[in-house]
């Protein structure tokens, strides 16, 4: 009977001990506090970004990212707009809409104006409104019936968080629109969450504040700031290594800090995203790896960074907040677009714009046209002219550097293109790409833009090379 207490005695204690271990290693991550700042930002944006009805977001949005998110619950206030996630009933983060910021976390609500949907013209033509051409418009050379079972296969599985699950998808050939699709429970009208595609929307604005606000992009970032608009962080950056890097070397993302780009639940994007209040402070306190400009690394940290020196640019916050719209959402027509900020007030320039599939159909078709908008006699230069040559030139000479420009990826860079393998992918093209399955890819050669958004939260189910080469094959050569 002794030896069995006594062997009880330590399973016991063991137990304890482990258990304690595991807690001790649960809050030392905030993997509680920033799984409850996850559902409550995604759920608050979707709601009153988006617009989209509360009571399935948890299932559709949340719980199926990862088995942790089922301690986490949620409640939505209409009242306050606002949302507040609690993990095991114990540590909440709640995230509040604000004007002209989204969905922001850790601070209170505020009196807000009634909140009025985006009302766009679902019966004109794109770009003028949200319908694609009839199949018998699309004119000599496409394939109308490849793409149509192109774009019907691409749907296969919406609505299934298990499966490909896209949620839209665009087809823009010589600037004319021929899919727009929607799926189930989404409209024309509703934003869809860009993760890592807001980045290169983030590189557009740097370049538009190089050109027409005196953003020296090959200055050092820490003499990027006008006197009053210097953030805390630069004062160290002053004394290190840091003090070289050049606000080109962000736009490339060769940097050389000491950062990583990883999504466990206890990696470095989880803890920017939703336990940093200020994404680019966290950013800047990694120390130099190696000197700027040797080396590309992607990462979210630095799109950050990127987005924080723009914010300097400005006399005050409200402008900063307002500028994506009136200097770039607006002129295009993107009615729905939303570029979201950090608790501090940075853009989330790594991952939170938001916009209709025909919103990021016009971003995409911006680009193409090297940031010129519209035909003939009301043609406005919206982004100045150079645009799409710095996105498309790598950001290394050699290396993987090859496969990434300015804020945008070079999909078809033959060398460490992402869709290098792929044949029917032409060598110019160059994309924006995000998290779970989203792309907006730019073809110059093929005059074409093709967007997909969805949740894909198994990389298996769905393949944008794949389905960028498909859509590429049944549309005439330029």
């Amino acid at each position: 009977m002794g030896i069995v207490l006594r062997l009880l005695k330590f399973v016991l204690t063991g137990s304890l001990a482990l258990l304690i271990v595991v807690v001790g290693a649960l809050l030392y991550f905030r993997i509680p506090q920033n799984a409850a700042g996850m559902a409550a930002k995604g759920v608050c944006s979707a709601a009153f970004v988006a617009h989209r009805p509360v009571a399935e977001l948890m299932a559709q949005d949340v719980l199926p990212a990862s088995p942790a998110l089922a301690a986490v619950s949620v409640q939505v206030d209409a009242g306050t707009r606002s949302a507040t996630g609690r993990f095991a009933g114990l540590f909440a983060r709640r995230a509040v809409w604000l004007p002209e910021r989204g969905c922001v976390l850790d601070l209170e609500p505020q009196p807000n104006a009634p909140q009025a949907g985006v009302a766009v013209d679902a019966a004109s033509v794109w770009p003028a409104g949200e319908a694609a051409l009839p199949a018998n418009d699309w004119g000599p050379g496409v394939n109308a019936k490849q793409l149509q079972q192109v774009a019907d296969a691409a749907f296969v599985g919406a609505g299934d968080p298990a499966a490909a699950n896209a949620r839209g998808l665009a087809v823009v050939h010589r600037g004319r629109m021929l899919v727009l699709r929607t799926a189930p429970g989404f409209g024309l009208d509703t934003p869809l969450h860009g993760w890592s595609m807001t980045k290169t929307v983030t590189g557009m604005l740097a370049y538009k504040l190089s050109k027409e606000a005196g953003l020296k992009l090959e200055a050092p970032v820490v003499a990027a700031f006008p006197a009053g608009r210097e953030p805390g962080w630069v004062k160290a950056w002053r004394e290190d290594g840091r003090k070289d890097i050049a606000v080109a070397d962000l736009l490339y993302m060769r940097d050389g800090l000491a950062s990583t780009e990883d999504y466990d639940p206890w990696g470095s994007v989880p803890q920017m995203l939703w336990s940093a209040p200020d994404a680019a402070a966290w950013a800047a306190d990694h120390p130099p790896e190696v000197a700027p400009g040797q080396r590309w690394r992607y990462l979210s940290a630095t799109a950050n960074l990127l987005a924080a020196v723009q914010r300097g640019q400005f006399a005050s916050d409200a402008e900063y907040w307002a500028y994506p719209r009136k200097a770039l959402f607006e002129p295009i027509g993107a009615k729905t677009a939303v570029l979201e900020t950090d608790t501090a007030g940075n853009w989330v320039g790594s991952s939170y714009l938001w916009a209709s599939v025909g919103d990021w159909a016009r971003l995409g078709q911006l680009m193409l046209q090297d940031g010129r908008w519209g035909a003939g006699s009301k043609a406005v230069q919206v982004l100045p002219p150079g645009w799409l040559k710095l996105a498309s030139t790598p950001s290394t000479k050699t290396g993987e550097g090859l496969g990434y420009g300015a804020q945008s990826w070079l999909f078809g860079n033959k060398a460490f293109g992402d869709c290098k393998a792929y044949g029917g992918v032409p060598p110019d093209t160059v994309a924006m790409s995000g998290h779970w399955g989203q792309m907006v890819a730019v073809v110059p050669s093929r005059d074409a833009v093709v967007v997909r958004l969805g949740w894909t939260f198994r990389k298996g189910q769905f393949d944008d090379c794949k389905l960028l080469e498909d859509v590429l094959s049944a549309l005439p050569a330029k």
